[in-house]
């Protein structure tokens, strides 16, 4: 038999797949640059190419971690993280302990309730034992662990040719060091102790003798800490990290309003979506970012970040002002090829860990997408308008016009009036949000090739241009103001001209470097409703392109359409379906006034939803057509939770009630509200109008409409609604 193929380059960054997130569950925990991913036990093990382990800036430090009570795995009884992803849960009971066939103790006789949280660099885990069994009882508990100190990059896959050294375990009265040293030269480390010695120590195990006379009950505690280089062990307790989490908790959930609405289920998803956000946002140099996603992209993400920012402008504004700020203190200075840095680019992402030490992959600090530098200045004019933080876009103005200046220069290389990207030798082939290698392709299969032009970063260029101009004003340069304003109303022009394709009824994916359009169906020609780069009567084309059946699935719309050469429902970028994608498109349609369009993605997205283990939203998932009573067909190595699929519903809920602010005057503004038929009537609370000021508002779905009532609101800010 012969196959056809389409030829698809060597990617060297590819995450393999004999792992599978859609696998049975796994539990997940973070905090800051610690998360670890762990079996329903609790336990981490290592079975073939298995993900799970405790993480540290980039490298999994553990990679071996379980309990056994008599040298037997305990039996699973229930496991959970809770609501704010805080506290992991395991329930455990005992199986039948026997000798020469004698039931020495029968099962279900003692509970153990394994409970842990992230606090710093260091796991706490507290063990209760409970004796059910009506007797006095004696029995041991083994702790075993082992590390492997492999950078993020080797757990997904990625091949060396040689590592450093596993020093010998080293062994303490209160537990045991393990220990590393990289080619780098740098000393990592990992130590595993107990509040209460250990019996007996080995090179990777911790024994406890547990004595319980009926109904008894004794405690453990351990902590497990992780070291990029020397250190000495945390001095703080379970307890105190259980406690130090909750203010922190507390702190991030004040600044952000509260969402309740008629449908429960709802509810629930958008409670995972801000806890979600919650937990992935990271302390770097005392601000908040929100990082990629869990386990491949726990790091910054220059687009990732400023995405999931605008996502969440209306309700978690302060998010954007760590995302500007860590952006602008990392934006490129000089030319460095290798990094694919220009002076004023954004940063693409930042690593940590061996291999990006070493250079073996060149994403230290990397500057490899083209949109998010337009993405920067879009964020930046929409936080301003937002919040009218007159002060930081004072301290943000030289890196803003760094970032204006490099879309007139490094970012279109070849003077045709559009941002365009090289592939570089190393690095990432393709630098929009698609970037796997075969991402953007022609309609007959083959790959766009030499200087792309895509889509949607036209789109980006244009909002960029349209939201800091207002700003250049603002601080004095009108001349700049004005001209931007122009370029963007000329840009607008080109595109519409440029970009169409009439016979498809759509924006075309790309332009290549012979200028030849990519005359593909994408998700991408719905980005430029999203920025309003498109004339309303391609707007309304697209949007029929972007709903039929060849890109909706029943659950979301597809990267690519149906037929397209290189669809395919199971690839990372042509034919899966992206929540985030999803939204930014739903967005664009419901700033057209395209609501019955925007309301069939909302509410695929949203009963997808439904089907995702805890209700969260997976970075992507399978793009095959819906089913009937079948769930969502997951992605096997999705990221999850992941940050701008968790914001996904939020950007949806405010494109639905079309609202928009103006702080410097204290306005709300609605806009044709509208409400899907899965919600009746919502209420928004602590809703920041502008600093100190605030509404609480009520907001209901009636035959004639919908209609916003005010509860609350501060002195000096008015709601505003136009239908």
């Amino acid at each position: 038999m012969t196959m056809q193929t389409v030829e698809t380059p060597k990617d060297k960054f590819y995450i393999s797949a004999t792992a599978s997130m859609a696998d049975p569950r796994r539990l997940i925990l973070k905090h800051d640059d610690l998360f670890g991913l762990f079996d329903r036990y609790g336990d981490i093990v290592p079975v073939g190419n298995n993900d799970t382990g405790l993480y540290y800036e980039g490298t999994r430090f553990l990679s071996s971690f379980s309990l056994r009570m008599e040298g037997r795995r305990l039996l699973f009884l229930s496991a959970a993280v809770d609501e704010d992803n805080l506290l992991l849960s395991v329930d455990l009971t005992n199986p039948d302990i026997t000798l020469k066939e004698k039931i020495l103790l029968a099962k279900d006789s003692i509970h153990l309730m394994r409970s842990r949280v992230l606090f710093g660099n260091t796991c706490y885990e507290s063990l209760s034992i409970r004796n059910f069994s009506g007797k006095d009882v004696q029995f041991q508990l083994e702790f075993t662990v082992d590390a492997d100190f492999k950078d993020i990059f080797e757990v997904r896959g990625q091949k060396r040719k040689m590592r450093g050294t596993i020093l010998p375990s080293r062994i303490n009265n209160d537990g045991l060091e393990l220990s590393y040293v990289g080619l780098d030269d740098v000393r990592r480390s990992v130590t595993v102790t107990a509040a209460r010695p250990p019996d007996v120590v080995q090179e990777n195990s911790l024994f406890f003798t547990i004595d319980l006379a009926a109904a008894g009950r004794e405690d453990l505690f351990l902590r497990l800490s992780c070291f990029p280089e020397s250190g000495s062990g945390s001095a703080v307790g379970y307890n105190e990290a259980v406690s130090e989490r909750r203010v922190q908790q507390e702190r991030l959930n004040r600044n952000a309003a509260e969402v309740h609405t008629s449908n429960e289920r709802f509810n629930e998803s958008v409670r995972r979506s801000l806890a979600d956000i919650n937990m992935m946002l990271t302390t770097i140099d005392g601000e908040l970012y929100p990082y990629g996603g869990i386990p491949w992209f726990c790091t910054p993400f220059g687009r990732d970040g400023l995405l999931t920012a605008l996502e969440c402008l209306w309700i978690k504004p302060q998010m954007a002002r760590g995302v500007l700020k860590y952006l602008a203190r990392t934006q490129a200075a000089e030319l460095d090829r290798a990094k694919a840095a220009e002076p004023g680019k954004i940063l693409h992402e930042s690593r940590r860990g061996e291999m990006a030490g070493l250079g073996e992959i060149p994403f230290g600090l990397y500057y490899g997408s083209v949109d998010s530098t337009p993405l920067f200045l879009m964020l930046a004019g929409a936080y301003w308008k937002r919040t009218g933080d007159n002060e930081l876009m004072r301290e943000l103005w030289p890196a803003l016009q760094k970032s204006i200046a490099w879309l007139d220069t490094y970012g279109d290389p070849d003077s045709d009036g559009y941002l365009e990207y090289v592939p570089h030798k190393e690095g990432l082939r393709n630098q929009g949000w698609k970037d796997s290698q075969d991402s953007i392709s022609h309609a007959d299969g083959s790959l766009a090739q030499g200087a792309i032009a895509l889509c949607e970063v036209q789109g980006y260029c244009y909002g960029a241009k349209k939201q800091i101009a207002p700003v250049a004003a603002f601080l004095g340069d009108q001349m700049l103001a004005d001209r931007l304003q122009q370029d963007a109303r000329d840009l607008k022009e080109r595109f519409n001209r440029d970009f169409w394709d009439d016979e498809k009824g759509i924006f075309v994916l790309a332009l290549d470097g012979e200028k030849r359009p990519c005359r593909v169906i994408s998700s991408n020609a719905g980005h430029s409703l999203y920025t309003t780069i498109a004339e309303p009567a391609k707007a309304f084309k697209a949007a029929l392109s972007l709903t039929s059946a060849r890109m909706f699935s029943g659950w979301g719309l597809r990267t690519l359409a149906e037929g397209e050469a290189r669809y395919n429902p199971m690839s990372y970028h042509n034919g899966s379906i992206w929540p985030h994608d999803n939204a930014i498109v739903a967005a664009g349609l419901s700033f057209y006034g395209l609501k019955e369009y925007f309301l069939k993605i909302f509410t695929g997205i949203f009963e997808a939803s439904l089907y995702m283990e805890a209700n969260r939203l997976p970075e992507l998932f399978c793009g095959f057509p819906r089913r009937k009573r079948a769930a969502p067909t997951l992605y096997p190595v999705a990221c999850s939770p992941q940050t701008w699929a968790a914001g996904s519903l939020l950007a949806m809920l405010q494109a639905s009630l079309g609202m928009s602010f103006d702080a410097e005057n204290g306005l709300v503004i609605f806009r044709n509200p509208l409400l899907p038929d899965f919600i009746s009537n919502l209420t928004i609370t602590g809703l920041m109008v502008s600093k100190d000021k605030s509404a609480d508002l009520d907001i209901k779905r009636h035959r004639e409409g919908v209609t916003v009532e005010v509860i609350r609101k501060s002195r000096g800010v008015s709601i505003l609604t136009y239908k």
